[in-house]
């Protein structure tokens, strides 16, 4: 108990101190999980042989995590991803393994060999890759969302390609019966049970052999099919009664234990027959999306999750075997560059060919070059079916774990590509501006596109000007008149006409541009009427001071439309609701002239003694007005 207790703090304490020193360094809580296990394994030898029992049980963070994915896809989502799973995904795994294939090849490697090697370094790290995307809100980018497809395809290859290894070395160690079963060498199953045995324990060796190993070819197949199958019916009959019988009887802690059994029990059926358990977890997880418990499945099984993939990390690191590394360090750490660089070129060709468009495809190269966690189960299982010589397979464990430690520093340089894409995205020749009229529309985004569709449809001409291609592109599409350029540009602004204009529309994303525009443009001409966009109260102050007349927060005026269907709900008439809606514009719209007197920006709202007390006078005024307004009312229908 005490050595548990001792390994656990270790554990913890290196997580403790390692991930919020890396995050606060910007280099994501994956490369810190990493560097804690170096630190407390090859490093300091705090840890030791355990490490590798403990890696199998951190993989359940793995299957969580895709258990989780699956919560979040409906059938018909997964459906509409068809195209990038069997096109994306399965020309990805394709093509590397021919690639790696080949390479392993030319390195002196027997074919059947060079084969387990091109199928072990084509699959990604779903682990790290996902955690990453995630940490860094990639996951719903174009980019992030074909990962996700190629990851999935990848997870789902784990299944054919456990099937296919050992026929790599039937000749050796297994022959096909006349009935289609596999008969095995009794030595060999001997030693595959020991091999087993050191990589995951008894009980896997167990599962791998007892189960379906003599089964026929139709057999196996059958089984396959019944076992996903269970998952299905459990999942859409039996799933809701458990939970709402919990749920009525205010079971709050059940939810935690079943949630945890579904995981475990899927993982455990996926084993005996042979599947991926990450696979199960995550058809689950598909199952159960349109389930009215998801939300309950979700916050029961995130804190596991996390625990369990950063303790997974933590032992990748730990189970580095640096005497090796050290023995062939610029061979084993240039077999790892060269898996990164194949892997990256595949994948940026793909994304083209795919028509992923400027940091989506660097995102989608990078974020996908490395060999993954699956790649230590078919380096085990290809020693344990004889398919590849131990040494052979150290190094290529050694080469797969190599090469996840560099994916957060891939990710980085991910980021430093992302900014400078950004900071040159607007330096594409602008138009030359042909036309001028008395409304410059700064800014073609949702908010600048609504005003150019009002303002034209009246019967007045624009000139739009916005710096990003796409969405100029976009406008002209549909039989919009839209310019190339920068808005912030004193010549561009020239070119548009601002010393003629009448009224400017700062619609830009960036506050900063836009502050800087109203204050050029107030600079420039003091009789032009500005409208711009603000997010909140402070950018309004901001821009009121720099010189803007009509300032439109975002989501003030629908959310004015959404309070007066409250009151109307609530009894009001549609007259009562509307008035009371037009004293509250009126009243805010005073509020904030008076308040951006008052509002500095070098002292914070809440410690401006001025602007405190005033702001709770204007509040009072505002409740006496609607009372006021509410005893009229009530005498009018007495």
């Amino acid at each position: 108990m005490e050595g548990f207790l001792f390994q656990a703090t270790i554990y913890l304490a290196a997580a403790v101190i390692a991930v919020p020193i890396a995050a606060r360094l910007g280099l994501g809580s994956v490369l810190g999980y990493l560097a804690a296990g170096i630190l407390i394994g090859p490093v300091l030898g705090l840890v030791g042989s355990e490490t590798k029992d403990l890696q199998h049980f951190a993989e359940f963070g793995v299957v969580m995590m895709l258990f989780l994915i699956g919560l979040e896809l409906e059938p018909r989502a997964l459906w509409d991803m068809r195209h990038r799973l069997l096109g994306l995904g399965g020309l990805q795994v394709v093509i590397s393994t021919a690639a790696l294939m080949g390479i392993a090849m030319a390195y002196d490697q027997p074919w059947n060999v060079a084969l387990a090697i091109g199928l072990t370094l084509a699959l990604s790290s779903t682990a790290i890759v996902l955690q990453t995307l995630s940490e860094k809100n990639l996951m719903r980018t174009s980019g992030g969302r074909s990962v996700f497809s190629v990851l999935l395809t990848q997870d789902i290859a784990v299944i054919p390609i456990l099937a296919f290894l050992p026929l790599l070395a039937i000749s050796t160690v297994a022959g096909v019966m006349p009935d289609g079963s596999i008969s095995v060498d009794p030595e060999k199953v001997d030693a595959a049970h020991k091999s087993t045995e050191d990589t995951h324990g008894p009980a896997a060796a167990e599962a791998a052999f007892s189960f379906v190993q003599n089964l026929p070819g139709w057999g196996v197949t059958l089984v396959t099919i019944a076992a996903i199958a269970a998952i299905i019916v459990v999942g859409v009959f039996f799933t809701r009664p458990v939970f709402r019988y919990i749920h009525s009887a205010n079971l709050r802690e059940m939810y935690t234990a079943i949630a945890l059994l579904i995981v475990t029990g899927i993982s455990f059926l996926m084993m005996l027959v042979g599947l991926s358990p990450a696979l199960g977890a995550f058809l689950a997880g598909v199952v159960l999306a349109s389930s009215e418990f998801r939300h309950e499945l979700e916050t029961d099984l995130e804190p596991f999750k996390g625990l369990l993939l950063g303790l997974f990390f933590i032992t990748v690191g730990a189970g580095i075997n640096f005497e090796l590394l050290f023995s062939d360090a610029v061979i084993i750490i240039g077999m790892a560059l060269l898996v990164i660089i194949v892997k990256g070129m595949i994948l940026y060709g793909l994304a083209r060919i795919f028509k992923l468009r400027g940091r989506d495809q660097w995102l989608f190269a990078l974020g996908l070059a490395q060999a993954g966690e699956f790649g230590f189960v078919l380096v085990s299982f290809s020693v344990t079916t004889g398919v590849m010589p131990s040494v052979v397979a150290e190094t290529l464990l050694l080469v797969i774990a190599l090469s996840m430690l560099i994916t957060p520093l891939l990710f980085i340089l991910y980021d430093v590509i992302h900014k400078r894409m950004e900071d040159t995205g607007g330096t594409a020749e602008p138009d030359d501006i042909e036309d001028d009229g008395p409304v410059i529309i700064a800014g073609i985004g949702r908010f600048g596109q609504v005003v150019n569709r009002l303002v034209q449809t009246s019967g007045f001409q624009t000139v739009v000007l916005d710096h990003n291609p796409e969405a100029i592109a976009v406008m002209r599409r549909f039989g919009f008149k839209a310019y190339l350029g920068d808005p912030t540009r004193p010549d561009i602004l020239r070119k548009a006409g601002i010393k003629d204009a009448r009224v400017l529309v700062v619609a830009l994303d960036d506050p900063k541009a836009a502050l800087g525009l109203i204050t050029y443009a107030r600079k420039e001409r003091p009789d032009l009427h500005i409208i711009t966009r603000a997010r909140d109260r402070t950018e309004v102050y901001r821009q009121y001071q720099a010189g803007a007349n009509d300032i439109v927060r975002e989501m003030f005026d629908s959310s004015l439309r959404a309070g007066r269907y409250v009151l109307e709900n609530m009894g009001l008439s549609e007259f009562e609701a509307h008035e009371a809606e037009r004293m509250f514009y009126a009243h805010d719209r005073m509020s904030v002239r008076e308040l951006a007197a008052l509002w500095r920006a070098d002292v914070e709202p809440s410690a401006n003694k001025e602007y405190v007390a005033r702001a709770k006078e204007l509040q009072k005024d505002l409740e006496t007005a609607f009372l006021n307004r509410g005893d009229d009312t009530e005498k009018k229908r007495a």
